[in-house]
């Protein structure tokens, strides 16, 4: 029988669907290449054996679901228990800090000043794989693919360089489902915890899985959200024009870490018909969050504070935005607050729109 390119392809797709439908439980488990059986601290050189889970992971999680999942849709899951994950002996990675502050609009040499935090959506990179892990397991109820990104919400108890004085924890669950007109919603919580078991850092994050025979409506507001925000035209405003180029999007995923599971994705979503490139929506918090710092002063983005940000109209690249931020005072409790947004440059309609307000730790919690 002659070996033909169909044979090839055939071959390599019986690979990818063995791969797709191996059980978490029943088979990884207990070959030691669980979801909670990593070996190493975060920051340690990978070997062989966890760079393969990583593989099996993405795979799992890209190709199961064209073949059983579809979105837009509330799976009911058989297995009992919540989606959570916890990684220990988490270490800061240096390498890793640097490339997603020069990529993020920081500057290369952020982190050698000592007078500026760690930027506030740094965290998140480090929770990357934790994310991953949530939305490819058994019990997450949702397709991964397509998940969009619609609100976020960040707090800080203390500031985030505390993580750099010993080894911390990362966390990540499920908070809720919600059933709405375009889909289903789900809240993802991503927290940082020090040495010392107090919190430093959490983000919830609401993510779209968007039926495709329906039009996108009205949005949802969780309870989590503040969604009293200042939109108000303001009488001084500070408005920074940036040029978004093609290579923001790679430099950017790059940024994450060498092993980011976006390298992963980005082929087999292109494959599947999505439009590209799109800004990265968490690129475009935190330019914003960036170039506040840099025109208002690091107090304003300074532990304890609450950020939150609704994420609008998609931005393609390459082109230019407009950055507009302004201060503001909150109406429950009359506290000053700077509110911001982006748009396209010369355009009306935001692709994100925010809020950062100071708060207090017993507020926070």
């Amino acid at each position: 029988m002659a070996f033909t390119l169909y044979s090839l392809f055939q071959a390599v797709i019986l690979c990818v669907n063995a791969v797709a439908v191996l059980h978490e439980e029943r088979f990884l488990s207990k070959i030691g290449w669980g979801v909670d059986q990593s070996v190493g601290g975060f920051g340690d050189e990978p070997g062989v054996k966890v760079q393969l889970m990583n593989l099996v992971r993405s795979v799992r999680t890209v190709m199961r679901v064209p073949l059983i999942a579809r979105q837009g849709h509330l799976y009911t899951c058989g297995a009992k228990g919540d989606v959570a994950f916890t990684l220990f002996n988490c270490r800061f990675k240096m390498g890793l800090l640097r490339r997603f502050c020069s990529a993020a609009g920081y500057g290369w040499d952020y982190p050698d000043s000592e007078f500026r935090d760690i930027p506030l959506c740094y965290p998140e990179t480090l929770c990357l794989w934790l994310l991953l892990m949530v939305i490819s397991a058994e019990k997450f109820r949702l397709s991964p693919l397509g998940l969009v990104r619609l609100r976020q919400s960040l707090r800080t108890w203390q500031p985030i360089d505390e993580l750099k004085k010993g080894p911390f924890m990362l966390q990540a669950c499920v908070l809720e489902y919600r059933v709405v007109e375009d889909g289903v919603e789900v809240d993802i919580s991503l927290t940082a915890i020090s040495h010392t078991d107090q919190p430093v850092w959490e983000s919830v994050t609401t993510m779209l899985s968007q039926d495709k025979g329906r039009k996108p409506n009205t949005q949802h507001i969780p309870e989590w959200y503040d969604s009293q925000l200042e939109t108000s035209e303001p009488e001084e405003a500070t408005i920074v024009n940036v040029n978004v180029p093609c290579s923001t999007v790679m430099t950017f995923v790059w940024a994450f870490s060498d092993y980011s599971p976006n390298r992963v994705l980005t082929l087999p979503v292109k494959c599947l018909g999505y439009r590209c490139p799109l800004t990265p929506r968490l690129w475009m918090l935190s330019k914003c969050l960036a170039e506040i710092e840099k025109h208002k002063g690091v107090d304003s983005i300074r532990a304890p504070i609450s950020v939150t940000a609704q994420f609008m109209e998609p931005f393609f690249i390459p082109g230019k935005v407009s950055i507009k931020f302004w201060e503001t005072v909150k109406r429950e409790s009359s506290s000053k607050c700077v509110s911001f947004e982006m748009k396209q440059y010369g355009g009306k309609r935001p692709h994100i729109q925010g809020q950062i307000c100071r708060t207090t730790v017993d507020y926070v919690n």
